[in-house]
């Protein structure tokens, strides 16, 4: 069996599973947020009575971070239920913000959900994780079926402690080879997507191996997982190494049981990628597909830049684009948005030094390339989101962001265009007022 195979097998008490089995999963973790959370709750409410109590309240996480920072009355009320419900039910991990003009004042308050799951130990090796947003598949870098789902799966699990799952067949990319210094792990994701298409890999599980998987650190193997949702996967998966299990204990005292796919296991498609021989790409507008290398689209130039997200938005992103602005030592000739995913990642971008800078911290280094003071840690743009959002698309500009969707609208205005890319590609980007190869600006 697959990875995604033996974990659903075990969580459904089975000794084999096949793809297309229907099986009833037993859940370790469910995390719902400001935007789906409240229906959730309302489902939970209309099928399990008004009265009723959760499974566990121990194994549901709930975790504001989508429309936050903003004036708009519905998305306040939205944090103000899932604060109710969190009281009635005694969840115990709730992430609450009640001081909106001032994160730091609010030591719950986290972030971005996915990247905040990671930080708070949720994410761990052989366990099944569901969340009400569809980049739940982040965790899979450690080695967990981790996927995204509606409320109505969401309110049942609520209830039950279990959910009904189709067995996906499993897909796998190998990347071999050395990484070369101008690529990074969102430069890889973006390559397979343009290889598979939008709707290559719909619902199958995509799991990534090989030598350069095996040599990147956590944070970028959720990028790669982060984005398996975009080629249409039900979920990704890594393989867990001590890397993993380094990151996992220094975060919780939890037991886990890591599982490992076998060499024998059916694929339902095999790719192999030799990294040593990619070259920096983007996906231009308006689709996550619509890949194209970095060095072809010069001709664009751009309005805006963004640095953020669950893909893009952690402490190693910012730590590479802070490392070229450096190397580059120049300013940045368009607006440049940095939004930090959680409170620990903006501590990070403020008190770690970047390596070779001469302990220059991320913050530093921003400053004196010209950009943005870095906003409170949300999902700010990435979604639109209400008109004062921060950074908001509220013109037809274009952006080259980080992110992971590059929709009409995705990130505000429906003219609006955005190129996907690496924090390196990003920064160059910034620099040079067009899609940039970063290559132009690394040493």
């Amino acid at each position: 069996m697959t990875l995604t195979e033996k974990i659903l097998a075990k969580h459904c008490d089975k000794s084999v599973v096949r793809p297309g089995d229907n099986v009833w999963t037993k859940v370790d973790c469910m995390m719902t947020h400001d935007v789906c959370g409240p229906g959730t709750i309302g489902i939970f409410k209309r099928e399990f009575g008004e009265d009723a109590k959760v499974w566990d309240e121990e194994k549901i996480v709930l975790i504001p971070d989508h429309y936050i920072f903003t004036e708009d009355v519905r998305a306040n009320r939205n944090v103000d239920i899932l604060r109710d419900f969190a009281q009635e039910q005694g969840i115990k991990h709730f992430y609450d913000i009640t001081d909106r003009s001032d994160f730091k004042a609010n030591p719950d308050y986290k972030g971005v959900c996915h990247i905040a799951l990671a930080q708070e130990g949720f994410c761990r090796p052989g366990e099944v994780l569901f969340g009400t947003d569809s980049h739940t598949c982040n965790a899979g870098a450690f080695g967990q079926f981790a996927t995204g789902i509606g409320n109505t799966d969401a309110g049942f699990i609520f209830g039950t402690g279990k959910l009904l799952v189709k067995v996906p067949p499993t897909m796998r990319f190998v990347l071999d080879g050395e990484m070369p210094d101008y690529l990074l792990a969102k430069d890889l994701i973006l390559q397979i997507i343009g290889e598979v298409s939008v709707a290559g890999a719909t619902y199958r599980a995509m799991d990534f191996v090989g030598d350069a998987i095996s040599a990147m650190n956590m944070e970028e193997r959720m990028t790669v997982c982060n984005m398996a949702i975009e080629a249409g996967g039900k979920n990704g998966t890594c393989a867990p190494d001590e890397k993993t299990f380094e990151w996992v204990r220094a975060r919780t005292d939890a037991e886990f049981e890591p599982l490992y796919g076998d060499d024998t296991a059916s694929l339902f498609a095999d790719y192999k990628f030799d990294v040593s021989k990619l070259e920096p790409v983007v996906a231009a507008p308006h689709s996550p597909d619509n890949r194209k290398l970095a060095r072809e689209c010069r001709e664009q130039k751009i309005d805006r830049v963004y640095i953020g997200s669950c893909t893009g938005g952690k402490t190693e992103d910012f730590m590479s684009a802070a490392k070229l602005l450096h190397g580059a030592g120049r300013q940045v000739k368009v607006p440049t948005f940095l939004v930090p995913a959680t409170q620990k990642v903006w501590a990070d971008v403020y008190t770690l030094p970047v390596p070779g800078t001469g302990g220059k911290t991320c913050a530093q280094i921003f400053q004196d390339a010209g950009c943005e003071t870095p906003a409170a840690p949300s999902c700010a743009a990435c979604l639109g989101g209400p008109q004062d959002t921060y950074a908001r698309m509220n013109e037809a500009q274009v952006c080259v962001s980080t992110t992971n969707r590059n929709f009409p609208g995705r990130m505000g205005n429906k003219e609006a265009s955005i190129y996907l890319a690496s924090p390196y590609t990003a920064a160059a980007s910034a620099l040079a007022g067009h899609v940039e190869d970063p290559r132009e600006y690394l040493a």
